[in-house]
Formats: C-alpha cells, sequence, structure tokens
C-alpha cells in the first residue's frame, strides 16, 4: 500500500482498542493521526465489566506482545491462571495452565480501563482524538476502525458488588448460553455474570436467569446492587480486509475468534499491523493472512467442531481441559493440523452464509444489538464494498 510520509495526516475512525493502537504505533513514528469517534467518550459500549484478554492460543504472552509495539499494559489487569469449568450436566471440572490463561481487565471510560489507557498513550504520543464526530467520507490516508456491524455473538448480564471470593467459573450448555457459555467473573468484591450466546437473542433474559440461578447452586453466587449491561460482537472471514484502499481493523473487519468470541487481541494487533503497513508501504492484506488468518481459521474450524459436536462434546472438551495444562491443550487446538487442513473448506463455505441469529430480524426486537447496535458503517470518499 501507499507508504504514508511525515507530513500527510493520517485519519484513525473509531477510538476502540484496534483504533488507539494504530493511531500510538503512527503517532510515535512521527506521524500526524487524528482519530474520529462518534461516541462522546472512549469505551462508551462497556459499563466497567470484567472482559478476559486471551493468552492462550500463542507461544508468547500477549502483554509481552503490547510491549514490543510500544504499547504499556498500565490499565488494570490481572493474570488468571486456573478456574472452574462446569459441563452441561453440571459436573464440575478444575483447569489450571503452566501461565496465565488470560488477564482479567475492565472495559468502558472509567479510571483504570483498558479503554481509557489506551486513549491516555495516545495522547501522550501526540494523537488528536475527536469525539462527537460521526465520520460520513473522508479522503486521504486512513484506517477503517469502527466496530461491529453486526451482532454474530451477543452478552448479557449483571455488574455487581459481592463477598465472594475472587474467582473466574465458565458454565457449558445450551440451557444457560445457546451455542456458547455463560461466565462468573469475580475480583476485588466486583464481579461481572453473563451468558455469552450464539443464537437465541430475543430470549436473553431467560437465558441470563438460567445462568444466574446456576452460578448460585454451583458457586455460590451473590450479587449486590447488580446493574444490568450487555455487548455484542462481529466475526467474518474477510477477504482482504481492505475497504476503499484503507485498511480494516478489529472487530469492523470481524477478527474475533469464531469458538469463544475473544476479540481483543486481534483487535490490538490488527491496529499495530495496518500501522506498520501505513509507515513502510507493506501489504496489510498479507500481513494480516500471515500474522491473524492462521489462528482465525482455527477459530472457524473450532467452532463447526463445536456446534456439530453438541453437548456431548462439550462435556469431553471440559474433562481433556481438566487433565491437562488448559493453556497447552488450548494452544493445540488452535495449532495448524492436519485434521483442520481437511475441515478448513467445509467450514469455511459454512462461515460464509451470515453469523445472524435467526430469531432476531430487527422487527419489535429488543436483543442487545437492536437496543444498543450502531447499523450504519462510516464511509471513506471512495465507494466501500463489505466483503465476504
Amino acid at each position: 500500500m501507499h507508504k504514508v510520509t511525515a507530513g500527510e495526516e493520517i485519519t484513525v475512525v473509531g477510538a476502540g482498542p484496534a483504533g488507539l493502537a494504530c493511531a500510538i504505533v503512527l503517532s510515535r513514528a512521527g506521524r500526524r493521526v487524528i482519530v474520529r469517534e462518534w461516541r462522546s467518550a472512549v469505551g462508551q459500549r462497556f459499563h466497567g465489566d470484567f472482559q478476559g484478554l486471551e493468552n492462550w492460543s500463542r507461544d508468547g504472552d500477549v502483554l509481552d506482545e503490547l510491549a514490543a509495539a510500544g504499547i504499556a499494559a498500565d490499565f488494570d489487569c490481572h493474570g488468571v491462571d486456573k478456574g472452574v469449568l462446569f459441563a452441561p450436566s453440571g459436573r464440575r471440572y478444575d483447569v489450571q495452565g503452566a501461565r496465565p490463561l488470560f488477564y482479567l481487565l475492565r472495559r468502558g471510560s472509567g479510571e483504570g480501563t483498558l479503554d481509557s489507557a489506551l486513549l491516555r498513550q495516545a495522547l501522550a504520543a501526540g494523537v488528536e482524538v475527536r469525539f462527537g464526530d460521526r465520520v460520513r467520507e473522508f479522503s486521504g490516508p486512513g484506517v477503517l476502525a469502527a466496530g461491529p456491524r453486526q451482532a454474530s455473538v451477543i452478552a448479557v448480564g449483571h455488574l455487581f458488588e459481592t463477598d465472594m471470593e475472587d474467582g473466574a467459573w465458565l458454565a457449558l450448555g445450551h440451557d444457560v448460553a445457546p451455542g456458547g457459555y455463560a461466565y462468573l467473573l469475580v475480583r476485588n468484591g466486583r464481579g461481572t455474570i453473563a451468558s455469552c450466546m450464539f443464537t437465541g437473542f430475543r430470549d436473553e433474559a431467560k437465558y441470563l436467569a438460567a445462568a444466574e440461578a446456576f452460578f448460585q447452586a454451583r458457586a455460590g453466587l451473590v450479587m449486590r446492587n447488580p446493574h444490568p449491561f450487555g455487548g455484542y460482537g462481529n466475526m467474518r472471514l474477510p477477504v482482504t480486509a481492505m475497504q476503499g484502499g484503507h485498511p480494516v481493523i478489529g472487530e469492523q473487519a470481524g477478527f474475533q475468534d469464531a469458538l469463544a468470541g475473544f476479540g481483543m487481541r486481534y483487535a490490538l494487533r490488527s491496529g499495530v499491523l495496518a500501522a506498520h503497513s501505513i509507515l513502510d508501504g507493506g501489504d496489510y492484506t498479507v500481513r494480516w493472512r500471515t500474522e491473524l488468518a492462521p489462528w482465525l481459521t482455527a477459530g472457524v474450524v473450532n467452532r463447526l467442531m463445536f456446534n456439530l459436536a453438541g453437548e456431548f462434546g462439550m462435556s469431553l472438551a471440559a474433562a481433556r481441559l481438566a487433565r491437562n495444562d488448559a493453556g497447552l491443550a488450548l494452544r493445540r487446538a488452535y495449532a495448524p493440523s492436519l485434521s483442520k487442513r481437511l475441515l478448513l473448506p467445509l467450514a469455511r463455505r459454512w462461515y460464509r452464509a451470515p453469523l445472524a441469529d435467526p430469531s432476531c430480524n430487527h422487527l419489535d426486537c429488543d436483543c442487545i444489538w437492536c437496543r444498543h447496535g450502531d447499523h450504519e458503517p462510516p464511509r471513506a470518499a471512495t465507494t466501500l464494498a463489505e466483503e465476504a
């Protein structure tokens, strides 16, 4: 792609983790960067809820990846190397990794969140951030990082105060989260519980109630001052992740794990890759296909196998994770293999169909996506065609 010189202005559309990571790298390399965000602050899709920055899919630690890109982990985070996994039958499995399986952090606009930390680093690097600036079109060099374009997965839950001990619990089964999982995360007297579902969006309240009842019975869930929250994500396999000559990064590109829905690592990494392509004129498509696609496609194959295996397969997977180093087992699940190569063409054909929940057609629907989704994507001065 075109190498941008020091005198050119670069527009980054969106102030999420992908956009801010891209802006930080560009600005520290001496480029003038303007981030344009239609919301009034960073992190407004979130509410201070706990999320996991996954650390199992690659050999290296994700915090080391950030440090190598010049991004400091100066947000509140805690490495989680053990937890409890419940099979659909309710059977409990204790799982543990030799290193953190994920880093527990908070999302939102408050102090200590990932979003506020990235904003602070961007401003310190000289990035200009414009809030309340909805982009209809722009010209010149730019990066598109405006977030999800549709809802492939939703999470609905509660934030709460509690006297529970710190911990991480995850429950599988269609009764608590159709096609997905329910989770409970507690740290220092604060907790997040949610049902993360891939279908059945209209019945989100039913599944959340079932998840809360399950964790009350199995994990001793106690909530004080609960506050509802919801979120959504978008997953797809793009052809080039370029639109109108501009790199598309993060969830706008569909860079999210199709099995578990984790996307922050992809968001941050894709932002850094786009920045490097702008700085040296390299091919962004080649870069993301090399650095991201092998793990994205593994996630697609894993999602297909998860759907086909059903609840019996979920139980077998839970038992396997409990018998071994869970992090190592998960890394192997995302590593290239002969079986994945054989299944990939089938999985890709299945994945080309939109990941749309059949229960939600946006008509008289009150699901998370219909209440809070932003259905209008930004456009550059040139025509932007969505990719399958």
